[in-house]
């Protein structure tokens, strides 16, 4: 991991230290160019924490997100960490958007509490789940939960992973819906890798992108995937291919979204309707895509364009566009 983050109310509760306390672990980490311990982040919107906690005072380097009203308490304290205020309330997003482009962390692992957890899942910000089953009862009513109400994906988490680790079971579960609106979830960046992967699977051609798409619902059930030229069929769009696996009158089709890794088609010879006729025309209004379509083919293409006008939200999610590109490198270069 490239940072820990646990929230305010664990470090008053348990005053954790958070170390790597193997030797050959911390050497292994410098060896490959990181520091010795992950970045230690905290997370306060009061800032009112005791500056004499091992948190502050063990390992290396330290942050703490707050509100602009904490930042000035947190100061007075003289907390030994780098204070970022992230406004007047705390923002996830912001908080998450800081730790990557400022810090670096590509890899952050969240211990809690169960209020952090919460917070992080019900806005779909988490992409990875692990669980540890323990041998131990608990019984008293009033231990802390894992997880506090909130808004949870409908629908089942995939399980990527069981490991035996001692006495203990590791389990690791992947969240798989969507987000709404123009707002992504982790699992949307799940969904579109798989369809730049699916990408990978079209006959090569030089008059036609090579496109993955997959179909899935609010609550993360895959209804259907597809790809450019599937089936022998050398003018199928990849859109066009997992449409036509799902029945018409599937009441899913209207909350679900399609994951491209290249924008749907507005304008096409092969077939009467283009791609992002086809996906309105079944009642889809959320597109998740990777790359905007050159002028390659098509100029002036605008599919999201089209969606738009249609009432359909599109998200572009840039960060894959080189994968979404590389099958059809072919094309670009030329």
């Amino acid at each position: 991991m490239d940072a820990i983050l646990v929230g305010a109310g664990t470090i008053r509760a348990d005053n954790p230290r958070l170390l790597v306390n193997s030797p050959e672990r911390r050497a292994a980490r410098v060896a490959r160019g990181a520091s010795e311990y992950p970045l230690k982040v905290t997370v306060s919107g009061s800032g009112d924490l005791d500056p004499v906690a091992l948190f502050w005072h063990t390992g290396g380097e330290k942050v703490l997100y707050t509100t602009d009203e904490g930042a000035g308490r947190a100061r007075a304290h003289g907390l030994a960490a780098d204070v970022v205020p992230l406004g007047p309330e705390l923002d996830w997003r912001r908080l998450l958007e800081h730790l990557h482009a400022v810090r670096g962390v590509r890899r952050l692992m969240v211990e809690g509490g169960g209020l952090v957890h919460t917070q992080l899942l019900t806005q779909g910000l988490a992409d990875e789940l692990q669980l540890v089953l323990a041998p131990l009862f608990v019984g008293d009513p009033d231990a802390p939960r894992l997880f506090g109400p909130g808004s949870y994906q409908g629908g089942r988490l995939r399980l990527l992973e069981t490991r035996a680790v001692g006495d203990v079971v590791l389990m690791r579960y992947e969240p798989t819906a969507p987000g709404t609106g123009g707002l992504p979830s982790a699992a949307d960046h799940h969904w579109l890798a798989l369809a730049c992967d699916l990408a990978d699977r079209c006959p090569p051609s030089r008059t036609a992108f090579s496109v993955g798409a997959v179909v899935v619902a609010a609550d993360g059930t895959e209804l259907a995937r597809g790809h450019s030229r599937e089936g022998g069929d050398p003018v199928v769009h990849a859109e066009e291919a997992a449409l036509a696996k799902i029945d018409p009158t599937d009441p899913r089709l209207v909350t679900a979204t399609v994951y491209s890794s290249l924008e749907p088609c507005a304008r096409r010879a092969s077939r009467p309707a283009p791609c992002s006729r086809l996906i309105l025309d079944a009642g889809v209004r959320r597109v998740v895509t990777a790359w905007r379509e050159p002028d390659t083919f098509v100029p002036g293409a605008d599919g999201s364009g089209v969606l738009a006008d249609g009432g359909a939200t599109v998200v572009v999610l840039p960060e894959h566009e080189g994968r979404a590109q590389a099958p059809n490198r072919h094309l670009i270069d030329r």
